[in-house]
């Protein structure tokens, strides 16, 4: 004779004999797989329309791309065309200055507006709503906005203004020199106000009880700011420069509407360049070599930013 050895409040079967440990497994199970069900359409899109891409130009990057001819194995002649020709060198001293000014006049005009607009008055919540529109207009509309404020004439927005002090009127974006400055302060104006939203996240964390006793021992405002703000929002800071190592070398939608990377390629930065070498001059190859060279250059300043901004907030 066998005796059968159950589990206390263990729920039964419909034949009444126990079912032990399976029941509980089983609605693990269910919270195990629940949300990957939920994430499956966005993971089947990202899969069809980016990381398929993406295999697909890496692929392509080692091949001289001939329509209906078949594609030839070139090895590595695609990334050795791009890095030696001049027009990509341009490009990438065009890429670094037009990001980095970008990336840093972004966070810094964000700090600025985030402490101008820190608070709970509804007059400050609005503001905040009217300074984030940038945000979410479309970048295609923005550009045109800006290229008719930067019209060359009296016309303009900006140069009509500068008539009433006896300038202008300024080719901001039809002279070589000027052409790149005036995309920095479109693409600043652009990207202040989402760094402005993620350090104001930061600010409501901070201490208020530090700057009343800050304020009562006579600290000045920059002493504050140096020894309560920037160590309270280090955190925040630091996602904002992760973001913007990702975003620096990316630039390509506000120069493509802007300047479409003239005057006389003054303002070409790589993405525009690899964009003319893939639709115009149709060489996917080479056009994929150079997209996969800023992926890497990307994801290692990625990494290298979150490296050591992970370090910092471990100390």
């Amino acid at each position: 004779m066998t005796a059968t050895v159950t589990t206390p409040g263990a729920p039964s079967a419909p034949d009444g004999s126990r079912l032990g440990k399976s029941a509980p497994t089983r609605v693990l199970t269910k919270k195990a797989v629940l949300p990957w069900l939920f994430l499956a359409p966005g993971l089947l899109l990202a899969l069809v329309f980016k990381f398929y891409p993406m295999a697909k130009g890496i692929w392509l990057s080692f091949f001289e791309v001939r329509p209906f001819l078949g594609d030839k194995y070139i090895g590595l002649d695609n990334y050795t065309r791009v890095l030696t020709d001049h027009r990509f060198q341009e490009a990438i001293g065009h890429t670094l200055v037009l990001g980095l000014g970008q990336a840093f006049g972004a966070i810094l005009v964000g700090f600025l507006l985030a402490l101008l607009l820190e608070g709970q008055a509804r007059s400050l919540k609005i503001m905040r709503t009217a300074v984030f529109l940038p945000v979410v207009t479309a970048t295609a509309v923005v550009g045109e906005l800006w290229r008719l404020m930067y019209y060359p004439t009296s016309d303009g927005l900006i140069n009509h203004f500068l008539g009433f002090i006896g300038i202008g009127p300024v080719p901001f974006i039809d002279n070589p020199d000027l052409a790149l400055w005036s995309t920095m302060a479109m693409g600043i104006w652009i990207g202040a106000p989402y760094n402005m939203v993620i350090i104001l996240a930061g600010l409501a964390g901070v201490d208020r009880s530090l700057y009343e006793a800050a304020a009562m021992d006579g600290v000045s405002l920059v002493q504050r700011l140096r020894y309560i703000t920037l160590p309270a929002i280090r955190p925040a800071m630091g996602i904002v420069l992760t973001l913007a190592a990702i975003r620096v070398l990316r630039v390509f939608t506000e120069v493509y509407v802007l300047t479409s990377g003239g005057p006389a390629g003054s303002t070409e930065v790589w993405m525009t360049r690899a964009y003319t070498l893939g639709f115009t001059r149709n060489d996917i190859g080479g056009a994929s070599a150079a997209s996969v060279v800023l992926l890497a250059v990307t994801l290692l300043l990625t990494v290298t930013v979150n490296y050591f901004r992970t370090r910092g907030d471990q100390r």
